[in-house]
């Protein structure tokens, strides 16, 4: 069995305001995941604005450096302390897809320079064999070649540009790619386009997805395993359709209830605040302590270990079982 992703004691944390003023923020608080599997598989992590979603999916790019703990993808160290892995060698096995396809490239090159810049450089390849590469990948996001050569960015519509973005990311053929929030900027009409082509991929390239996104509908549609994160932590995973249809952590039924539904007239239960609050992020206990109705003392004042479920999956609360 493959480690996919394995994430062990990983903490961020970030300091706001002043000096002497400041609060330290725990964006990641001990978060803890392992996923192995000879297949590929889709691994998405939900939660609301402020859960540490992307913050996770950064670390894991290398785009910021943990303050504690390490990160595996693929047996392959990518975070942690001493941690060099040569650039090319971690972008042919990890790649980006990223949320505004607008800002991942310039409107003064053409998005074909980017693609042409990745095969040269991820790929090694000469120029001539760069335009085979990049024929394969933009054919397996149902564009063509032609249709993208010389173009700039604001010639393309949002779906299509981000289609571009998947091409781009499946040139080196990576291991896993990281996609934050994929289709939040996309018309709704086109989001499922984009989430069935992950699918297709997964399956004709054995490419892994870490999918990090709020919206539940599309994480049940296409994962194979689910992470609820709540103020930097970890708060029940598993499968996905095992946790999405039987929730056991307060916090994953609350998110559950607050997807509005045609058997209500109004959703059930509203989220009690949607305000970051960064007090809740250095609470000693468990973090959603404040808003749980079942929350006891002990809440207030012990973190909940993971408890292992008979179905697999871990659950972060004192009152699991």
């Amino acid at each position: 069995m493959k480690t996919v992703l394995k994430t062990e004691n990983l903490h961020k944390v970030y300091s706001l305001g002043s000096f002497l003023r400041g609060v330290k923020i725990n964006a990641l608080d001990d978060v803890n995941l392992r996923v192995e599997s000879d297949q590929p598989v889709i691994i998405s992590l939900v939660g609301e604005s402020g859960s540490g979603k992307t913050t996770l999916a950064k670390v894991v790019l290398r785009l910021i450096e943990p303050s504690s703990g390490s990160a595996v993808v693929y047996d392959q160290q990518v975070a942690g302390k001493g941690v060099r892995p040569a650039k090319r060698e971690f972008l042919s096995t990890v790649q980006p897809i990223f949320q505004n396809p607008f800002e991942a490239f310039s409107s003064y090159r053409t998005v074909d320079s980017y693609l042409e810049r990745t095969a040269m450089f991820v790929n090694g390849l000469s120029r001539t064999q760069a335009v085979g590469a990049m024929e394969e990948a933009l054919a397996s996001v149902g564009l063509k070649f032609v249709d993208v050569k010389g173009k700039y960015p604001n010639q393309f519509s949002g779906g299509e540009l981000q289609r571009v973005s998947v091409a781009r990311a499946l040139i080196p053929h990576p291991q896993i790619i990281i996609a934050d929030e994929p289709v939040s900027m996309i018309d709704a009409s086109l989001r499922m386009n984009v989430i069935n082509l992950f699918l297709s991929l997964k399956q004709k390239f054995s490419t892994s997805f870490l999918y990090i996104t709020h919206d539940l509908a599309t994480a049940y549609y296409i994962s194979d395993y689910l992470a609820v994160m709540y103020r930097g932590c970890i708060v029940e995973f598993g499968e996905a359709r095992i946790v999405l249809t039987n929730p056991q952590h307060p916090y994953t039924k609350l998110l559950l209830e607050s997807i509005p539904s045609t058997k209500w007239k109004w959703v059930r239960k509203q989220m009690a605040e949607s305000d970051i609050e960064t007090k809740e992020y250095r609470f000693v206990g468990c973090k959603f302590h404040n808003r749980c109705s079942l929350a006891q003392d002990i809440c207030i004042q012990k973190r909940p270990l993971a408890i292992k479920k008979a179905d697999g999956r871990d659950v972060y609360c004192h009152f699991a079982e």
